[in-house]
């Protein structure tokens, strides 16, 4: 069997697994399941307190549609032995603006920090998820990934958490933010997680140096007492200035999309500050840091019905990247990205064997559930209520179309959030972006049944990382080269 015929095997069989975890776990009470243990929150006299902005929070201009210009692609480096690989990866992604002093003066400075081959679970693979620095070569426009240029290698792959967030190794959760402030210096900020919530609560949070043959991780803190599917999926800045006037100076966004709505109906987002002073002195080791609510929609863990949610929320949705842009025009947004599922009905059980986007739902467990919903919520008909035959084993939430999107909110409207002027599921976005027309989606074929295919495509994109100097935003496209990602750009203007 050949190495990647061996990894499409065991991601294959780990998903059934998964899927199978999901509904048993989603059919128990799972009320407390993700509570964070009895530590004490870190409440030194210099740690920031929420401080509500009691004025009026006006909105300023926005980001728009039109503003989105594609520049192009280009491929990661590197072979296919993991865990030293991007095959399977792609996790997580950050840009470093320093990186790469001596690159091309081709307008694209800068180096990308991004995550290799994930670990898997009962010892497979636990050192994945290293994290390698690469270049950023000019992008091109291509009909096929192979004429795209290739990135280089600036620092190799690194297992910069050997030793931390150990116990989360089953389909992992990844984000990665470089800050470098006057407090602390340069860091690569990193959130972790995983599909389902540990056996024993566990922080989620740390940071590491950018030299990724000495990375020091410290930490790790958990983020107050928020869910722990709310938390570890993305991570990006916070522009100071907005920081300091409506989160008391905390510059860094978390947050997580968690499939099924356990997290709550479209993406989540909290500010927090991992240091104590000005400094930079770490909150202690497993200390719960101080976050303050963005942006928070309601869980499906709370009520069967789709309400408090994102417009046109939909359980199969995938919210994998953020950015919080503000451009050289004065524009600001706060973006998320991910594969929107848009189809008129979705279900939990299978994609149908013909392709034909009707639903094939899991037959056991009708009745107990609403395992099949219409675009605006309802129930589906009984005719929807029945399992196909001749579909395979993967096992979880469809929708009979997706699309890849950028969805953009208005930063006024989660400041209103945060000042306790709207509720936390209140935020909607403002305009949305479909990005399908300039990806490859050529999944590999030893993965299409567990990603789909056409209009019911899985995991279009992942991770996103902004220069906010130069309006950049870099963009993973999931298994677009094989089984590894590639990269796409836009310019903002």
């Amino acid at each position: 069997m050949s190495t990647r015929t061996a990894r499409s095997a065991e991601i294959t069989a780990l998903f059934l697994g998964i899927f199978l975890l999901l509904f048993f776990s989603g059919c128990s009470d799972t009320s407390n399941a993700d509570q964070p243990p009895d530590l004490p929150t870190a409440t030194l006299s210099s740690d920031p307190a929420q401080l509500p902005y009691e004025g009026n929070i006006p909105s300023g201009s926005l980001v728009r549609p039109a503003d989105f210009e594609y520049l192009g692609a280009f491929r990661l480096p590197g072979g296919d032995d993991r865990p030293l690989t991007f095959a399977y990866g792609g996790n997580a992604m950050t840009f470093r603006p320093d990186g790469d002093p001596g690159g091309a003066d081709d307008g694209f400075p800068g180096s990308l920090f991004i995550t290799g081959h994930d670990r898997m679970p009962y010892g497979e693979l636990p050192d994945g998820d290293q994290v390698a620095e690469i270049s950023i070569p000019a992008p091109i426009m291509a009909s096929q990934v192979a004429e795209l240029d290739r990135a280089q290698f600036l620092q190799d792959f690194h297992d910069v958490a050997e030793g931390f967030f150990a116990e989360m190794d089953e389909l992992p959760r990844l984000g990665l933010q470089y800050l470098d402030t006057p407090a602390t210096g340069a860091k690569i900020h990193i959130a972790w997680g995983q599909h389902f919530v540990p056996e024993s609560p566990a922080p989620t949070h740390a940071w590491f140096d950018p030299d990724l043959s000495a990375p020091q991780m410290t930490g790790s803190w958990f983020i107050g007492g928020q869910s722990f599917y709310s938390v570890n999926g993305y991570l990006f800045e916070i522009p100071a200035s907005w920081a300091d006037t409506y989160a008391a100076g905390r510059v860094l966004a978390t947050g997580r999309f968690r499939d099924g709505g356990w997290s709550g109906m479209g993406p989540a987002l909290f500010a927090y500050r991992p240091w104590i002073d000005d400094q930079g002195t770490p909150a202690e080791s497993g200390a719960h840091l101080q976050g303050i609510t963005l942006l928070h929609y309601e869980s499906s863990e709370n009520t069967p019905d789709i309400e408090r949610a994102l417009d046109g929320y939909q359980h199969p949705d995938e919210w994998e990247g953020g950015a919080w842009l503000t451009t050289a025009s004065g524009n600001a947004a706060v973006l998320f990205a991910g594969t929107k599922g848009t189809g008129e009905r979705y279900w939990y059980g299978y994609m149908h064997p013909s392709g034909s986007g009707e639903p094939c739902v899991d037959g056991a467990f009708v009745g107990q559930f609403n395992v099949c919903l219409m675009a605006d919520g309802t129930p589906c008909t009984e005719a929807d209520l029945t399992e196909c035959s001749g579909h395979n084993d993967n096992r979880g939430w469809w929708s009979s179309r997706f699309d890849a999107q950028f969805i953009l909110y208005d930063p006024a409207d989660l400041a209103r959030v945060a000042a306790g002027q709207l509720e936390s599921w209140e935020p909607q976005p403002y305009a949305s972006l479909d990005i399908d027309e300039y990806l490859f989606l050529n999944p590999p074929e030893s993965e299409g049944e567990m990603l789909g295919w056409g209009d019911q495509r899985l995991a279009r994109i992942g991770a996103v990382a902004y220069d906010r100097e130069n309006d950049l935003l870099y963009v993973l496209e999931l298994f677009a080269d094989d089984d590894k990602p590639v990269i796409h750009l836009w310019r903002i203007g």
